[in-house]
């Protein structure tokens, strides 16, 4: 929701668990290697491997990119907890979305807190080894509220809160129709706040506010004014401008900027977002309610 980018500089971040995530079920097999398989929201299998588990290569897969992917997971958890892995027995592990593969909700992170929970590790290790994200969307997998989350001087703190205020009646999801490709934004974009502490207290300062406040014109207010600060940094316009300037409400990105999900806020009533977004070929429109934890 908020400090996207700036959280990789101590920027305080508020960060909404979902409703819908990611299942893993291990059983021990047959044989000597791992057999993976993740199956979409459908059940359909939309990723296959069989990887050795010598060195966590592909004997066969119907993805490579996917499958080098898993190896950098599976070996770096293998550094972090040596027993993880160690026998001679095989396993079928199968994954299940709860969500549209190219939704970009946080299939990575889902993953990687899984894996962390089957290798008895913490799942914060694992994604430092793997990921130059912040971490807030490993805290995102194991929390069932809210959290502000912070990194500073190298350590992480997070605490969920509670956010009820009457106005989520009026903030929808709206998909892009873009996958964003997160690691790749975080590289060109987050250096830009390396001592801009100006800007990072600020957004410190939205988040904290956000948090507990009950007023929906001055969320309003918060998200635009967040919206303007992270562009200026970045040097890019807001999605709003780019967009949906003659939307009435605010809509703000959510993550990377460019793709995946945007926080569209109007007292204009569901029936006005649904028609504007679908009139401008967005069709993929959730209720916050619906959709936050």
């Amino acid at each position: 929701m908020t400090g996207e980018y700036a959280v990789l500089h101590g920027a305080k971040a508020v960060a909404f668990p979902l409703s819908k995530g990611q299942k893993m079920l291990v059983r021990n097999a047959r044989g000597s290697d791992l057999v993976w398989e993740a199956l979409d929201e459908n059940g359909d299998v939309w990723f296959d491997a069989q990887i050795s588990l010598y060195d966590f290569s592909a004997v066969k897969t119907s993805d490579q990119e996917i499958a080098d992917r898993l190896q950098k997971i599976l070996k770096s958890a293998v550094r972090l907890n040596s027993e993880f892995l160690s026998t001679w027995s095989g396993f079928k592990v199968e994954t299940q979305l709860e969500f549209p593969l190219n939704w970009g909700l946080g299939s990575s992170s889902t993953l990687l807190s899984l894996v962390g929970d089957w290798a008895y590790i913490n799942p914060f290790f694992l994604h430092f080894e793997v990921s130059n994200g912040s971490g807030y969307d490993i805290a995102c997998a194991k929390a069932d509220r809210p959290i502000m989350y912070q990194v500073k001087n190298d350590e992480i703190q997070y605490s969920e809160f509670g956010f009820s205020p009457k106005f989520t009646k009026n903030l929808y999801f709206v998909y892009l129709n873009v996958k964003q490709n997160t690691e790749s934004e975080v590289k060109q974009n987050a250096d830009k706040f390396k001592g801009n502490t100006k800007a990072i207290d600020r957004i410190s300062e939205i988040s904290k506010t956000i948090s507990t406040n009950k007023s929906f014109v001055k969320f309003l207010e918060l998200i635009k004014e967040h919206e303007e600060i992270i562009s200026k940094v970045i040097g890019k316009k807001t999605v709003q401008e780019e967009r949906f300037g003659n939307f009435n409400g605010v809509v703000k990105s959510l993550g990377a900027w460019g793709g995946d999900f945007v926080l569209a806020a109007s007292n204009e009533g569901e029936d006005y977002v649904k028609k504007y977004f679908k009139k401008n070929g967005y069709h993929t429109i959730e209720k916050f309610d619906d959709f936050v934890l």
